[in-house]
């Protein structure tokens, strides 16, 4: 009875993070881990989905399953040397998604900006700052919301993600 085992250990880059990301160091060479991931895509009980670039893959939730706070796991796999291999993991949203997120919170940010100098404009001038003042209330309330509205896909994406988690663990395992 001789079961493969592979003995690794999980190092967390950080515990608190928008994209967490992670370290495995793997007992076997890495063409073995990727051969071992395109032989799980090519099964149809697979409930993920799969690309390869140049030892870099890119493992997302099925079309089917798929919503917009659906997460996408990144492996690069980098060989160490002949039979041992690091793993390094990045947890986050797709990019056409992180994009879009990083877009909004600087046009926001810097519409902020831009109404505190004309707030300041507006007191030197000695004219009507109501604009300015309910704009300066609003933007922040706006940056909340986006916040809240996060949290609850929050939960979902959370749950794929230790999908995906998992996926990878039983494939890099089995």
């Amino acid at each position: 009875m001789s079961a493969k085992i592979n003995l690794f250990i999980e190092k967390r880059n950080s515990e608190i993070s928008l994209r967490p990301r992670f370290t495995i160091e793997l007992k076997e060479k890495k063409q073995e881990v990727l051969n071992r991931f395109a032989d799980e895509f090519k099964k149809e009980t697979t409930k993920f989905s799969g690309s390869f670039v140049d030892g870099h893959l890119f493992i997302s939730v099925s079309k089917k399953d798929e919503h917009f706070w659906s997460p996408q796991l990144h492996l690069e796999i980098v060989e160490e040397s002949d039979n041992t291999a690091t793993l390094k993991g990045l947890f986050g949203p797709k990019p056409q998604v992180w994009t879009l997120f990083m877009f909004i919170h600087f046009i926001i940010g810097c519409s902020f900006l831009a109404f505190c100098v004309v707030l300041y404009t507006r007191i030197s001038l000695n004219e009507s700052i109501f604009f300015p003042i309910i704009m300066m209330i609003v933007l922040p309330f706006i940056w909340i919301v986006l916040y809240m509205l996060g949290k609850i896909g929050k939960d979902t994406g959370k749950n794929q993600m230790k999908n995906l988690h998992d996926f990878m663990i039983n494939t890099i395992n089995s």
